[in-house]
């Protein structure tokens, strides 16, 4: 038996008075994914427990299967271990943002305008990191480059500051109340503020200006956490697993739990991603010997959190052609028994360009055992229809595992 896990990141959505009351699952054009869904087991999952932040560590670890009220300690933990930074007992590690800001004189004045930076290259990203660390790393302070302007700081003997705010959640929107204000945040803003003065005339943000893109003029820092520590996947599950995702995020957990992580040349975490790649990647990993192979998608999300409706419709269709439907068809060529579970972790709905909380619509499909789940389509509310609701991603593992 072979599993696979389809995670369309943020892919789930509120009806949009723009797109005629409907939501992207509904609009794109995905024929396999709905024929999968009519032989399934179709419903919704509470990924995000009562209490934590629908981040995509909190909902990727649930549907991973692990219980995140038990083993979660933070986000950039786990980008740090796919960064391949070695923590100790005492660090503290933020995620650090290379974001747009507005140009006004004074810090607090400002306004997010853009999360990512244009979504700013990771060549670019290198050098402006690795010019910011000449300048601030300290001996209690370390800057290490990530991918695109995902980034991470490591605080030797620090504290948790707790009120740091995701930028995602404030695009667009003044800084000043959402700056951070404990002892430990106070050093953090101050790090921020130098940092969008030494950015501010480097020439990668003069090019990146000239050439019409955002420029990188300032840090940001989130998602603090403390040395994790996840049971082997293996151990837990009874099946040898891979990862396939272009983010930090996703191969840090894959690294931190002994998953394989499989690399694909061209992912890039939004919608101009290698999508036949992963398809191939995951072909290939199960051939070679894998029971089970998660593929993280990042580019709804990605369009969820931009407000970009036109592209998160296309994501979801690309994921069912160039995906979905290569690995169904080319595993029922192998006579290969196989799972395929298909979710996001959390919506990322396009009127509020951030993650809720709410349950996730799942389809479980067997090649064996063909179901009629009495869906037409895989939708939000076709799942809800279904009435089946799983209240834990730990459940959901169990029931994909069908243990």
């Amino acid at each position: 038996m072979k599993y696979i896990v389809i995670l369309g990141d943020g892919m789930a959505d509120y009806p949009q008075q723009s797109l005629g009351g409907k939501t992207p699952l509904e609009l794109a054009d995905k024929p396999c994914i709905d024929s999968l869904a009519k032989q399934g087991v179709v419903g919704l999952c509470k990924t995000v427990p009562d209490g934590m932040k629908p981040g995509s560590d909190v909902a990727n670890l649930s549907v991973l299967g692990y219980d995140v009220k038990e083993c979660y300690t933070g986000r950039s933990p786990l980008e740090a271990a796919s960064i391949g930074i070695t923590l100790k007992d005492t660090d503290v590690t933020a995620r650090a943002n290379l974001v747009t800001l507005s140009d006004e004189q004074e810090y607090q004045n400002k306004t997010m305008i853009d999360y990512s930076a244009g979504e700013i290259s990771t060549a670019e990203a290198k050098e402006l990191i690795e010019y910011l660390a000449q300048h601030l790393n300290t001996e209690k302070y370390k800057f290490y480059a990530g991918i695109s302007y995902r980034h991470c700081l490591v605080v030797d003997n620090g504290v948790v500051a707790g009120d740091l705010t995701p930028p995602h959640d404030i695009t667009g929107k003044p800084i000043k109340e959402h700056l951070p204000k404990s002892e430990q945040g106070k050093e953090y803003l101050e790090l921020m503020q130098k940092s969008a003065e030494l950015l501010k005339n480097h020439p990668v943000n003069l090019a990146r200006i000239k050439a019409g893109k955002n420029p990188a003029n300032s840090l940001w820092f989130w998602g603090e956490g403390t040395k994790p520590a996840l049971q082997d996947f293996t151990e837990r599950n009874g099946v040898k697993g891979g990862m396939i995702s272009a983010v930090d995020l996703l191969k840090g957990i894959a690294i931190l739990s002994d998953i394989k992580v499989l690399e694909v040349d061209g992912a890039t975490g939004n919608y101009d991603t290698n999508f036949t790649g992963k398809a191939n990647a995951c072909l290939q990993g199960l051939k070679e010997g894998l029971d089970y192979v998660y593929i993280h998608m990042e580019a709804p999300d990605e369009c969820g959190h931009h407000g970009d409706a036109e592209h998160k419709i296309w994501s979801i269709a690309e994921i069912d052609k160039k995906v979905v439907k290569p690995i169904v068809d080319e595993l029922n060529a192998r006579g290969e028994h196989f799972r395929m579970l298909i979710c996001p972790d959390h919506p990322t709905p396009l009127c509020k360009m951030t993650h809720v909380s709410d349950p996730v619509p799942f389809i479980i499909y067997d090649s064996q055992n063909s179901a009629d789940s009495g869906v037409c389509a895989y939708t939000e509310k076709e799942a809800k229809g279904t009435g089946i609701f799983v209240n834990s991603g730990v459940e959901l593992m169990k029931l994909f595992l069908n243990k």
